[in-house]
């Protein structure tokens, strides 16, 4: 052979892996297959946009995870919702959605699915499963449920709006994100499709972007999976390599979030600044009732409701604070804070907390810590309110 076939077939010889703890990374576009009658052969991997090792071991635990009979990995946990969305959906079709839904889902209603002859109707997500069955008409074909509010942290009763569903021939879609496949199971449920942003807890590092989708049965996931291919949606396999990382340690990590979240959210309860903090775990507050019959734990999100004050001193909270970083997502290691009513106000929220709605993600850092970066917080809001 001459140099220039040469470059192209040394070292490319089949064979034989160590064994490792993680998968290995495959980066392939084509896959080389045995034979011609393999060519076209649709149970085998084809392509690179298929399942290859450490995806398809990803998938393989999310699906463990979460109980489902599969799972699809998507970009991002935006695409994993309007993937699913568009996977169930056609023209023609109603959609009932709560009404606190990430605010980029609602986007997604409004317009695209709007636009192709999908019509989207929210629902109060305290309404209870009696009424949204109410709302049901014979062009019902999906539920969206999100519990808690990814801004406000209201809970649903998912078991009986899931039962309700099934009764109806309608099928139920939940984000699971908050509860990131530890701390609630929405298959168990009776909930049809679980999504999740990975992106948040499982990866935990703020530096990855995925989703996925967990099926209950064969049927729903054979739709996932043609909806991925016909949009030609893929993941690479490096994101997918730190995914699976970080699922080894998100008990470790999902339970400090937790403990630390509750700590700072019960500090909070206590200052003469705050109106009421909404965290599902924190006896008392709303939604918490829901919260210990369904789930085994929570996450550091959470939401507070500052007294009455102008925005120029929930501003001047927030530039205040050091550990606390300003940005949008969580899940990460970092602890984050934002204000929600901007949020609110382009959209069909109309409720009245009586104040600022604030939220914020508890990270790793020392509660304790965290705790006096709140205080410096407090102070610059009462000096600024006057």
């Amino acid at each position: 052979m001459k140099d220039t076939t040469r470059v192209i077939r040394a070292g490319a010889e089949e064979r034989p892996l160590a064994r490792t703890v993680n998968p290995p990374i495959q980066r392939a576009s084509t896959v080389l297959l045995p034979d011609a009658a393999s060519l076209y052969d649709s149970s085998q991997v084809l392509y690179g946009r298929d399942s290859l090792a450490v995806r398809s071991a990803l998938c393989d635990a999310i699906a463990e995870l979460e109980g489902g009979v599969g799972a699809k990995l998507f970009p991002s946990g935006l695409a994993a919702m309007t993937g699913v969305l568009l996977a169930l959906l056609k023209a023609g079709d109603e959609m009932l959605v709560c009404q606190h839904v990430y605010r980029p889902t609602r986007k997604f209603c409004d317009g695209v699915l709007k636009r192709f002859g999908v019509k989207t109707t929210y629902y109060p997500q305290t309404m209870p499963a009696a009424g949204l069955m109410a709302m049901v008409t014979d062009r019902t074909r999906v539920i969206v449920v999100e519990s808690p509010g990814s801004l406000s942290f209201e809970m649903q009763d998912v078991a009986a709006i899931a039962s309700g569903a099934r009764e109806r021939g309608v099928l139920t879609v939940m984000d699971n994100t908050w509860g990131a496949g530890l701390l609630f199971k929405p298959i168990a449920h009776g909930v049809d499709i679980s999504v999740q942003a990975l992106t948040k807890y499982m990866g935990g590092h703020s530096d990855v972007f995925m989703g996925s989708a967990a099926a209950r049965d064969a049927a729903m996931l054979k739709l996932l999976d043609a909806a991925m291919h016909d949009i030609g949606w893929s993941v690479s396999p490096e994101d997918a390599y730190l995914m699976l990382r970080g699922l080894r340690t998100l008990p470790t990590r999902l339970k400090r979030h937790g403990d630390s979240g509750l700590e700072v959210a019960l500090w909070l309860s206590q200052q003469p600044e705050v109106r009421e903090v909404i965290h599902p775990a924190l006896p008392g507050a709303r939604g918490h009732e829901l919260w210990a019959r369904d789930y085994t734990g929570a996450c550091g999100l959470f939401a507070f409701v500052f007294r009455p004050a102008p925005e120029a001193a929930v501003n001047a909270f927030l530039d205040a604070l050091d550990l606390f970083g300003l940005g949008f997502s969580w899940g990460g290691h970092e602890s984050l804070a934002i204000s929600c009513d901007p949020q609110r106000r382009t959209g069909a929220d109309l409720e009245d907390y009586g104040g600022p709605l604030m939220r914020l993600h508890v990270g790793l850092e020392d509660p304790g810590d965290l705790i006096e970066d709140l205080k410096r917080g407090l102070a610059a809001f009462n000096a600024a309110r006057g």
